[in-house]
């Protein structure tokens, strides 16, 4: 799985680039937010990466800071959102205002943006809410785990485990102290395995 790309930007268009990394050019999927802060072409860029597998692709979603990459991660993983319409909400809605408008249920904000009508609105509240709602204390969508957490969800949903058991799962790891995002994998799958 890649988790960052280091590389000269060779294009960029509003919706995806490619990295030059050792000659390999890599095709990566972006949000505006990311896309207006890029540097020029022929610069050296810096992504924090979703690997994305589908049966018929493998796909690569890039995020200039790792906290857009969680938010994404938690939006992938609201039912009926795929990583498509995940990375449009980032489009639409700054990470921050986003947490914002979860925390507070703000399905009119939500609703604002392209692609996301009120049902899903209405759904990334119930799902989410809870999720960003703690982040008042400090523990939203930026606290230390949620990037580790959110990658090690997908990872195991993409193995076969539904949602709910995973981040189960995942909660368990982390508070048995698992850190980094091989070990809470791992961590994960021992307790899914018993």
């Amino acid at each position: 799985m890649i988790a960052r790309l280091s590389g000269v930007l060779e294009e960029k268009t509003p919706d995806q680039l490619v990295v030059n990394v050792n000659g390999v050019g890599y095709q990566v999927l972006v949000s505006l937010q990311t896309f207006y802060r890029l540097p020029i072409e022929q610069e050296r860029v810096n992504l924090h990466i979703h690997t994305h597998l589908r049966e018929d692709a493998l796909q690569l979603y890039g995020f200039l800071e790792e906290k857009e990459k969680a938010g994404f991660l938690l939006l992938k993983g609201v039912t009926g959102i795929g990583p498509r319409l995940a990375l449009n909400i980032l489009s639409g809605i700054p990470v921050e205002e986003l947490e914002n408008a979860l925390r507070t249920s703000d399905v009119t904000r939500l609703v604002a943006i392209p692609g996301v009508g009120k049902k899903t609105a209405e759904r990334m509240v119930v799902e989410l809410r809870e999720k960003v709602g703690a982040s008042s204390e400090g523990q939203g969508i930026p606290s230390e785990h949620a990037p580790v957490s959110a990658e090690a969800i997908s990872a195991l949903v993409n193995l076969g485990y539904r949602q709910a058991e995973a981040e189960k799962a995942v909660r368990g790891a982390i508070q048995r102290n698992a850190t980094t995002i091989a070990e809470v994998i791992r961590e994960s799958l021992r307790s899914l395995r018993t």
